[in-house]
C-alpha cells in the first residue's frame, strides 16, 4: 500500500462522524442524485463524460488508509477509475428512487472510490445519470461542481476550466505553519464560547425517548418573506432563516442566549472554492437575545455571530473533542443549522427546458430519515426558485414538538415580512 497522507480537516470531520457506525448504518454518509441527460446523447458520450470528471478530480480517485481509526489517511489518487458505468433499463420507476436505492449500498473506503454511477435508459435511450457519492468524497457544493463539469463534458469538453487542486493539496496547506496558527485560533474560539454558553436545551418528552423524527416544511410564501426581511436587515436570507429558527428554539428552551452549531462551507473564494471534496465543518456560534420578537434586529445579530463563527470554520475536530474532555460540563449546542449553498448553475442550451413551477402553499410532510448522523436538532434550509424548504431531523423530541418548531419558524418569517 502506498504511503498515506493526512486527511484534510473536512475529511477528518466526516471520518469522525462515521468511524463508529455499525454495519447496518454504513450507508448513511451516502447521497444520491439523478441528473437528467440532454436529448440526443448516446451511451458512449455519457461514459466518456463520466471518465472525464473522474480523471479531472482527484477526490473521485482517492482511497483511504483507515487501518488505524485514530490516524486515518488518504492514499495518493489512483491513476485511473475503473467504473464501467453499467446501464439500468427501466420504464416505470422514478429516477430519484432508483438513485436512492443505489445509495443504500455502503462504500468500502479502503478498497473503493467514494462514488458510483449508473446510466438509466428508457427503451434503450439514455435518460438520466444516477450518481451516488460518499460525503468524504464531495459535499453539496462539490456535488454541484461535478454536475456542472459533467454537463460541460457532455456538450463541450474543450471548455472545461483548468485542472483544480485535490484534497491532499488542501490538507498540506492546512498543516502548514500558517494553517496550524489558524487551527489554534479556531480552538481558542471554541474554548471561549463553551466557557460562556448556557446549558439550557430542548425538552425531551418521555414518549419520544430514543426516537428520531424528520419533518420537511416546504413553503412558497416563506421565500419572499425571508427575502423581504433580508433586504430590511441588509443581511443574507440564510441569516434571516437562521434567526427565525433560533428564535423558535430559544422560546422552547426558555433562554435568551443560545449555543448553535452552524455548518461552515469553508469555501470563501481563492484556490479552494471549487475544490471537489468535503469541506463542511460544524462551528459554534453564541446568539444573544435569541427570543427577540424583532426579527430584523435578531437577523442582524445572527449575521455578526455567524461571521465570527465561520472565520474559524477550518478546525481539527479531534482537538475540539480533547478540549471538551478538559471542560467537564461544557454545554452541547441546543440546535444546529445548515443553509445549503451550491454554486450558480450556468444555463446550457442542451438541457431540457423547464417552465417555472407555481408557488407552493406551505405544507409539512414527514419522512423516514435516510441518515441520523449529526446533532440532535438539525435544520437544513434550502432556497429554490419557487419555495423555501426547511428539513428538521430531531432526536428525542417527537413529531408534536418538531412540528411546533417548524410552524413557529414559518410564522416568524411571514409576520416579520408583513410588519414595518
Amino acid at each position: 500500500m502506498s504511503e498515506a497522507e493526512p486527511l484534510s480537516l473536512g475529511q477528518l470531520s466526516v471520518w469522525q462522524d462515521i468511524r463508529s457506525l455499525p454495519d447496518a448504518r454504513r450507508h448513511e454518509p451516502n447521497n444520491a442524485v439523478a441528473w437528467p441527460l440532454p436529448r440526443g446523447v448516446d451511451a458512449p458520450q455519457v461514459r466518456a463524460a463520466v471518465r472525464a470528471i473522474a480523471a479531472r478530480h482527484p477526490s473521485l480517485r482517492t482511497r483511504y488508509d483507515i487501518r488505524d481509526a485514530d490516524a486515518p489517511g488518504q492514499l495518493p489518487p489512483d491513476a485511473d477509475c475503473q467504473d464501467a458505468l453499467p446501464a439500468i433499463e427501466d420504464t416505470s420507476a422514478a429516477p430519484a428512487g432508483l438513485a436512492a436505492e443505489l445509495a443504500r449500498e455502503p462504500f468500502d473506503l479502503s478498497g473503493q472510490h467514494g462514488w458510483r454511477a449508473r446510466l438509466l435508459t428508457r427503451s434503450g435511450i439514455p435518460s438520466h445519470l444516477l450518481f451516488v457519492k460518499h460525503h468524504i468524497a464531495a459535499d453539496a457544493w462539490a456535488q454541484e461542481l461535478l454536475h456542472q463539469d459533467f454537463r460541460q463534458a457532455l456538450t463541450d469538453p474543450g471548455q472545461l476550466s483548468p485542472l483544480p487542486p485535490g484534497p491532499a493539496d488542501l490538507a498540506a496547506e492546512q498543516h502548514s505553519a500558517a494553517g496550524l496558527r489558524r487551527q489554534a485560533a479556531a480552538l481558542d474560539h471554541w474554548s471561549r464560547l463553551l466557557d460562556r454558553a448556557p446549558t439550557a436545551g430542548l425538552p425531551r418528552p418521555a414518549d419520544a425517548a430514543g426516537g428520531v423524527v424528520q419533518g420537511t416544511l416546504h413553503s412558497g410564501p416563506a421565500r419572499p418573506a425571508a427575502q423581504a426581511v433580508a433586504e430590511r436587515a441588509r443581511v443574507s436570507v440564510a441569516s434571516v432563516v437562521l434567526a427565525a429558527y433560533v428564535r423558535s428554539v430559544a422560546r422552547m428552551c426558555g433562554t435568551d442566549a443560545l449555543l448553535v452549531q452552524l455548518m461552515s462551507a469553508n469555501r470563501f473564494g481563492g484556490r479552494w472554492k471549487n475544490l471537489v471534496t468535503s469541506m463542511n465543518q460544524w462551528v459554534p456560534a453564541l446568539i444573544e437575545a435569541a427570543r427577540n420578537d424583532d426579527l430584523v434586529k435578531l437577523a442582524d445579530a445572527v449575521h455578526w455571530s455567524s461571521l465570527g463563527a465561520v472565520r474559524h470554520g477550518m478546525h481539527d475536530v479531534t482537538a475540539v473533542a480533547a478540549l471538551r474532555a478538559r471542560m467537564p460540563g461544557a454545554p452541547e449546542a441546543a440546535c444546529a443549522f445548515n443553509y445549503v449553498a451550491v454554486p450558480d448553475r450556468a444555463p446550457l442550451d442542451a438541457l431540457p427546458h423547464r417552465e417555472p413551477a407555481p408557488a407552493h402553499p406551505p405544507v409539512l410532510t414527514w419522512e423516514e430519515p435516510f441518515t441520523t448522523i449529526g446533532p440532535r436538532c438539525y435544520a437544513r434550509a434550502l432556497e429554490s426558485d419557487d419555495a423555501l424548504t426547511v428539513r428538521l431531523t430531531a432526536k428525542d423530541l417527537g413529531q408534536e414538538w418538531c412540528a411546533a418548531l417548524l410552524w413557529d419558524l414559518h410564522e416568524s418569517l411571514l409576520t416579520a415580512a408583513g410588519s414595518h
